[in-house]
């Protein structure tokens, strides 16, 4: 089209293609298998190329009553994690024709104020994380399709849960740890109220207990470098046999207790072997490298759309956990001789 024209319409596509605009409007739509023959079809999809038409999505969708638009809720962008999870989550919803909006939870938990009139008008589903869970009331989210990730699957809230295999984690960071030779454990556990964390200390524990002569301390830290550096530095000062190993439940808290065991004059990892858990950039930023957790935010975001697509189709989302891998790196060795 000539610069400055006025954008191409249906009916100029109807108009070039010899055909009805409901004819366009099938084929454009994808529903005109068994309306229209393919060779109608083709000639509909040429015009419009011809023409560079662009169908009106805003019009489209407010006579379907779908904006094909969903909600990310996630914690407090505070780690590159939930931004792996958004990246993946919008790939497959591009693959759609969906968009994603990412609305992280104030302070990472708890209330938040609709980030629109009203969420049900504006939005076509929801994913939430387990961690911005309470978020989903104020903005009425809990209303809509709603796919938890994170979440307890028995917990009943939402359409459906996306997890990752975190007891399975756990259980490959105690084993490493045992088999290594340590009986003295420190978990620097975080602080907040929350599903995935609670797994994680429970299958800790039980892995732990089930080998003899093992001894467990815990350390609640709220997730941040200074904070775990305080909650690390007060449990390896404290009276009694020091524990050999920390287990972290996330790599910032790591971050903490390499700071807390410097500060003590702990050699990482000939004193103090050190695990945390999701692998970030951070992990390899580290001096030594961390032992930890791999966890592939980005499949993550990618298994939660798909499984919302599911959803607002109807079908039934895979309900098997994403894998997880251990990543075994130069703070972990054996216990040095008490």
């Amino acid at each position: 089209m000539a610069a400055g024209s006025a954008r191409p319409t249906s009916r100029d596509v109807a108009r070039a293609a010899g055909v009805s605009q409901a004819a366009v409007s099938l084929v454009l739509g994808d529903k005109w298998r068994g309306r229209v023959s393919e060779r109608t079809a083709d000639r509909v999809r040429e015009a419009a190329r011809e023409l560079g038409y662009r169908p009106n999505l805003a019009a489209r969708n407010l006579r379907l009553g779908s904006t094909r638009t969903v909600l990310l809720v996630v914690p407090a962008l505070t780690t590159e994690f939930f931004a792996g999870v958004y990246t993946g989550a919008a790939r497959v919803a591009a693959g759609h024709g969906f968009g994603v909006v990412l609305y992280p939870s104030p302070e990472g938990i708890g209330p938040a104020r609709d980030p629109f009139a009203s969420a049900q008008a504006a939005l076509d589903g929801v994913i939430a994380s387990s961690m911005a869970a309470d978020a989903l009331t104020a903005i009425r989210g809990d209303q809509l399709p709603l796919v938890m990730l994170d979440s307890d699957p028995d917990g009943g809230t939402g359409a459906t849960t996306v997890n990752l295999d975190i007891r399975d984690g756990v259980r490959q960071v105690a084993e490493h740890l045992l088999g290594l030779g340590h009986r003295r454990f420190l978990h620097l556990a975080a602080d907040i109220p929350s599903w995935t964390f609670e797994v994680r200390a429970r299958e800790l524990a039980e892995r732990l207990a089930a080998a003899p002569g093992t001894a467990l301390r815990t350390a609640p830290a709220p997730i941040s470098i200074d904070g775990a550096l305080a909650a690390a530095t007060a449990a390896l000062s404290a009276p009694g046999p020091r524990p050999s190993a920390v287990v972290c439940d996330d790599d910032k808290l790591a971050a903490g207790a390499y700071k807390a065991a410097r500060r003590l004059g702990l050699r990482i990892p000939e004193d103090l072997s050190v695990t945390g858990l999701d692998d970030l950039a951070l992990a390899t930023a580290l001096d030594p490298e961390l032992t930890t957790v791999r966890l592939d935010a980005e499949l993550f975001g990618e298994r939660g759309m798909q499984a919302l697509l599911a959803v607002l189709e109807a079908r039934t989302p895979p309900q098997d956990d994403i894998p997880v891998t251990l990543v075994v790196r130069g703070s972990t060795a054996p216990p040095s001789a008490p």
